[in-house]
This record gives structure tokens, C-alpha cells and sequence, in this order.
């Protein structure tokens, strides 16, 4: 008899690309590698356009089935929030995001009925303001929900782990599972031709940051107009501006020249591995992180990492960047460019964090991660 493992994928072709999108496909698609022999996967997605169904299958070749809901993702989201509406049929469900169907169910007679969930950071209780009320409250309730109804919880760090158990009594039903730099993240023959294409200059700063203040794209920016800053121009990848903010207004109020900042907007990965390949540091000075896939993303290039305080960062960095307190919000530009400047102005101390942070990076992977999912469904 073959087990089936369903697993929710909607955050995968969400119209916003998000670290949970890339969380859900990358472990979707190991999921689906891995499955033990007489296991399979399938997947669970809100009612959508023909062409997300069609790219779902395309993501994530080798689903047995797709389980599409009559319900598009707002209603479904706010259906499930209530417990109004359940999977048909039951048996194991992963939920690589708080979105799943959580109701009452008898794991201790029906062993194979069980959800488990991933909470990835609590940043709606720690930093509210970089969300709006209907997601905070949504984050919450769902959480709620989830210590009544979820048989396991998974967190990307010991760090969400310790902050969640602080808010909410799961007991023992914390798993710590972390992510990973995608395998697809690699620089091809064309590198000089992408980087050409960009824009990219010789020699330059990179972050993946925002202007959400959790996210302190501010304070890098800010950094640029310091005595320390070492004189590179900063390169943005992602969406950089954040509700009425636009980079180029910070930047000149922090009094940066124009032509310093590069905001390239939404990248491809292919794309995106030629600028971290090529960038001489890359700066991530976000707070309030539950685990920071971006400085594994640059590990994995070899690319020296300057880093926030952050407990999560730290603890996936593990020693291989430089952490930049980030305790007094006065002093933080001045920290970042001194800490940026340290690598710009010194090529073997570069190169040893490098090294670091390329042996700190194979300490993940998806199939571990993927692994590790199918062994805590097995537990239960």
C-alpha cells in the first residue's frame, strides 16, 4: 500500500515572491526526491489559473497528484484560518508555512492522520510594524490554532524555537529543520555577459535588504555616508523600496550620491548568482530574521558576509562572517561601514572568510532538510 504525503504548495506560485515561496519549492521538490519506496507526494494548492497549475507540475515534476481547493487563496486562507474547511479523505500532511488545514483529528487511533506545520520566525509579535493588521492577526490566530491541532511544528533555527516556545506551549512538538542555498544558484559560461547586462560596476557592495525597518536597508544605506565606508557602490537586489520609502529618497537624505546605488529590482537566479559571485562583500544587516537564507546564498559563492547581530543569522552564520552589533541604531551605520571596509581594504582576510563561508554552507541541503521531514512523519 503506497503512503501518501500532501504536501501544501500554494506559497509556491503566490504572486509575490517571498523566502516562503522558495522554501516551499525547494523542499517540495526534495520531498519528492527522497520519498521512501513506498511513499509518494502530492500537492495542495488554492483554486488558480490553469497556468499555475501547469507551472506547479513543472516546479515540481513527479507529484502523484494535485489536490486543487474551490476556494481561491484569500478564502482559503481565511477558511483554514477558522477551521471551516478540511482536505478530503486523511493521512499526512506537511505544511512548509502556518497555511494549513489544522482541525481536530484522532492521531493516537489513526497514526498516519497527522499535520505538521512551519512557523518561520515570529516577527509578528516582535516586529508588527512590517506587516499589516490583518497579517499579524492572521499570524497569530494561526499560531494559536496550530498549538491546539498540529501533531509537530517545524522552525529553521534554535532560535525561533527558543523565542516561539516563549509565546506558545508546543511541548515537544518543536522539530528545529533549517533550509539551504538552492542548488540552482550557480554562475554559467554567460557570467560576463549577465554581469554586463546588469549593470554590475568592478567592484561593489550587495544586499538583498528592504527598507521594512526590521530589514535596515536604511541603516545601510546610511553606512555609505560614514568616514568608514570603504567607497563602493551598494547593489540592490529585491524589492528595496517599501510602502511610501523609495531607496533613492533615503539615499539622498542620508546625502549618497545617485550614482552609488544600483537598485536592480527582481532578479532571476540565474542572475542572481552572477552578482553575488562577483560581489566583493555582501552586507545583510536585517533584524528580527528566523533564519537568513541570504548569507547562505552568498557562502555558497565564497562571497565574505557582513552580517547583523541578529540571534538567527548568527546562529546559521556560525562564525564564518562578520557580525556587526547592531544593539544602538545611532551606531550602526558607522559599524557596518567599518566592518565592510575591513574586508574591501584586506584580499587574504577576504579570501580566509570566503573559505568559511563555503565550508559553512555544504552544512546544508534540501535532501538533509527533505530527510529530516519524511523521519519527523515517520515519528509520528
Amino acid at each position: 500500500m503506497t503512503t501518501t504525503l500532501r504536501v501544501i504548495v500554494d506559497e509556491v506560485i503566490a504572486p509575490s515572491s517571498t523566502g516562503v515561496g522558495r522554501y516551499a519549492e525547494e523542499l517540495a521538490r526534495e520531498l519528492i526526491a527522497t520519498a521512501p519506496f513506498d511513499c509518494e507526494v502530492s500537492g495542495v494548492v488554492s483554486a488558480s489559473p490553469e497556468a499555475d497549475y501547469d507551472r506547479l507540475r513543472e516546479l515540481l515534476p513527479g507529484m502523484s497528484h494535485l489536490f486543487k481547493s474551490a476556494l481561491a487563496r484569500r478564502e482559503l486562507y481565511l477558511a483554514w484560518q477558522r477551521g471551516f474547511t478540511r482536505l478530503p479523505g486523511s493521512g499526512m500532511v506537511h505544511a512548509p508555512s502556518l497555511l494549513a488545514p489544522l482541525a481536530r483529528h484522532d492521531s493516537v487511533n489513526s497514526i498516519g492522520d497527522q499535520t505538521a506545520v512551519t512557523v518561520h520566525d515570529v516577527v509578528a509579535w516582535t516586529h508588527p510594524d512590517s506587516m499589516t493588521p490583518r497579517q499579524v492577526a492572521w499570524h497569530k490566530s494561526t499560531v494559536k490554532r496550530a498549538a491546539r491541532y498540529a501533531d509537530a511544528v517545524v522552525v529553521p533555527t534554535y532560535t525561533v524555537a527558543a523565542q516561539l516556545g516563549e509565546l506558545v506551549d508546543f511541548g515537544d512538538r518543536i522539530r528545529v529543520i533549517g533550509g539551504a542555498a538552492s542548488e540552482r544558484l550557480t554562475v554559467g559560461d554567460d557570467v560576463d555577459a549577465r554581469a554586463d547586462a546588469l549593470g554590475l560596476p568592478e567592484r561593489y557592495v550587495l544586499t538583498t535588504a528592504t527598507l521594512e525597518p526590521r530589514k535596515q536597508l536604511r541603516a545601510l544605506l546610511q553606512s555609505l555616508a560614514t568616514e568608514q565606508d570603504a567607497g563602493l557602490p551598494l547593489v540592490i537586489i529585491g524589492a528595496g523600496d517599501w510602502r511610501d520609502q523609495t531607496v533613492s529618497a533615503v539615499a539622498a537624505e542620508a546625502g549618497v550620491a545617485p550614482e552609488r546605488v544600483i537598485h536592480l529590482g527582481t532578479v532571476s537566479d540565474d542572475d542572481l548568482s552572477v552578482a553575488l559571485d562577483r560581489a566583493a562583500v555582501f552586507a545583510f544587516p536585517s533584524l528580527g530574521e528566523g533564519f537568513g537564507l541570504p548569507v547562505l546564498e552568498a557562502f555558497r559563492f565564497g562571497t565574505p558576509v557582513v552580517h547583523s547581530q541578529d540571534p538567527a543569522v548568527v546562529e546559521v552564520a556560525a562564525g564564518a562572517g562578520i557580525t556587526v552589533p547592531s544593539d544602538d541604531a545611532a551606531e550602526y551605520p558607522d559599524r557596518l561601514a567599518a566592518a565592510i571596509s575591513s574586508v574591501v581594504g584586506d584580499a587574504a582576510w577576504a579570501a580566509r572568510l570566503g573559505v568559511a563561508g563555503r565550508d559553512r554552507s555544504r552544512a546544508f541541503s534540501w535532501r538533509d532538510s527533505a530527510q529530516r521531514v519524511w523521519q519527523l512523519h515517520a515519528d509520528l
